[in-house]
Formats: C-alpha cells, structure tokens, sequence
C-alpha cells in the first residue's frame, strides 16, 4: 500500500457527558469557529459516542478520543486516555 492513501485517524479532545451505557461514553466535543459576516468567534459543540472497553471514564473526565473503524450504528470512535489535571498532577508528586 501506497503511504499517502492511508488515511489518518481523527484525534478529539472533549468532556465525558454521560457513561450510563455498557462500554460506551458519550464525549462533547466543544469548537471555535469563526462567523463569515460579523468575524466573531462563537462555540460550537458537538457530541461523539466513544468506545470504553473497562468502563474506567467517568461524566466530568476530560478525555482524548480516537476515530476507529465503526463499531456501531453510531459508535465510531474509541477513548485513548484521560487528560490529567494540575492538581492530580500535584496530587501525584507529593
């Protein structure tokens, strides 16, 4: 296969918003765009099932997801890890 025909996977970074499902997160994806006529930028969000196989993310985790080959009708992108925050980071160390 040629190199330049693989096509690179999508990598998000959003908020856990619900885990009530069986190996499945629900993950908010916030976006900033930029309005065409006024030049604001306003938010945008955008919410993305992801594929949690231990069950180990939890809703108020910030998480990295991972565009895979589709799992389910609507379950195509897989948890990668969970961004640390400054005081787990502190937490850590001491």
């Amino acid at each position: 296969m040629d190199a330049s025909k693989l096509k690179k996977s999508k990598i998000l970074k959003g908020l856990v918003v619900s885990d009530k499902m069986a190996k499945t997160v629900v993950v908010r994806v916030d976006d900033y765009k930029k309005h065409p006529l006024y030049n604001r930028y306003y938010r945008t969000s955008k919410k993305y099932k992801a594929h949690d196989e231990k069950g180990e993310f939890h809703v108020g985790d910030k998480v990295f997801i991972k565009e895979v080959k589709p799992m389910s009708k609507d379950k195509h992108f897989m948890v990668m890890s969970k961004i640390k925050n400054k005081s787990e980071k502190s937490e850590i160390n001491d």
